[in-house]
């Protein structure tokens, strides 16, 4: 084992407009930055805008000390505006932003061949040029590879092709039970419970993990041969933006590190309650 694990987030970097001001964020980013946290040599794979925006964006990037591999194109920086319900967000998500035009470099290629665990969602591939690109880097990550498809289904920037494209890409699928119980309109889930449907993604697409989050009730992570089902700590939520990429980020890493399943999904756990202590989804 490598001392320090090589673990890169492709796809969306933006400014998540919350009632309190604006974060830096992304779901791809917020996992690699969770997982620098814990010692990985993390990068983050995007593309922002020539604009104010993008400085401000990259001087973030630079203040947590977060590698990257980001360019400049000719469309805005990425935004969302978040409005919180109790806590929970909603997103309304900008189209025909920067982040969906990330090229793929020799840079990113070359850094494609030594990931330990490379972790992309649905939401990035709304547009033809970053799914492309995605789907090159993914081809050129050693089989070995943890390949995170972290599902973030947004708004209508989804698709079944999309989504079934994805989890053939990967090796470990991460939702959450709202994103379940959509994907059985797509998928022959019906009858099927939590555990049962969790199987069939595992089986159908040959994934070594499948994890399911519900939010302040429990987690879930299943794998061919292990199971692990852990209910959520109890914590004054500030909001849960970036909890789940927090989870995700951490969980991964305790696996690289040599951790049992058990293990990294309880420090998963406890990494996510956590974060939804703090705004915004950059905690240190």
């Amino acid at each position: 084992m490598k001392n320090k694990p090589v673990i890169v987030g492709i796809g969306e970097l933006l400014w998540d407009m919350l009632p309190s001001g604006k974060k830096a964020g992304g779901a791809p980013v917020n996992f690699v930055y969770h997982a620098s946290l814990l010692g990985a040599e993390s990068y983050a794979i995007s593309a922002i805008g020539k604009d104010a925006l993008g400085d401000e964006i990259l001087q973030e990037l630079d203040k947590i000390k977060l590698s990257y591999f980001i360019e400049r194109v000719d469309y805005p920086t990425g935004t969302v505006l978040v409005q919180l319900k109790e806590g929970i967000p909603n997103y309304t998500i900008i189209e025909n932003v920067a982040w969906d035009y990330i090229p793929a470099t020799d840079e990113v290629k070359q850094l494609a061949r030594r990931t330990d665990a490379i972790c992309f969602g649905t939401l990035a591939q709304r547009s033809v040029v970053s799914r492309s690109t995605i789907h090159e880097i993914l081809s050129l990550v050693p089989q070995s590879a943890y390949r995170i498809l972290d599902i973030n289904i947004r708004q209508h920037f989804y698709s079944k092709q999309i989504i079934e494209e994805s989890l053939r890409l990967c090796n470990v699928f991460k939702m959450n039970d709202d994103e379940l119980e959509l994907l059985r309109e797509m998928f022959p889930l019906d009858g099927c419970d939590e555990d049962a449907a969790c199987r069939w993604f595992l089986n159908h697409f040959n994934l070594k993990v499948v994890i399911l989050t519900a939010g302040a009730d429990y987690s879930k992570v299943i794998t061919k041969d292990d199971y692990s089902c852990i209910q959520t700590t109890k914590v004054k939520v500030v909001d849960t933006v970036g909890a789940g990429d927090s989870f995700t980020g951490a969980f991964i890493s305790s696996l690289i590190q040599g951790k049992s399943l058990q293990e990294s999904h309880q420090f998963a756990v406890d990494k996510a309650a956590y974060v939804c202590t703090k705004a915004g989804a950059w905690t240190v």
